[in-house]
């Protein structure tokens, strides 16, 4: 998929758990997993949104485009 999901990096970067996003996003553990995987194949902007706020970001830092060969544009 041409969308990639980079909420791990961000996690990363802001030292914390999966476990605690989505309890301050408020999304199941399981719909975040399948957001994060890159399996979704869509994302409310409330949702966005809040993940975000949580992880004080951009929606750039964690949505990033790559054409089919894997190149970023």
């Amino acid at each position: 998929m041409p969308i990639v999901v980079n909420i791990d990096v961000m996690l990363a970067k802001r030292k914390m758990s999966v476990t605690e996003l989505s309890e301050r996003v408020g999304i199941t553990m399981a719909n975040l997993s399948v957001l994060k995987n890159g399996k979704a194949k869509a994302i409310r902007f409330s949702t966005l949104e809040a993940i975000c706020k949580a992880l004080a970001c951009q929606p750039g830092d964690i949505l990033e485009y790559q054409d089919e060969e894997g190149n970023l544009n």
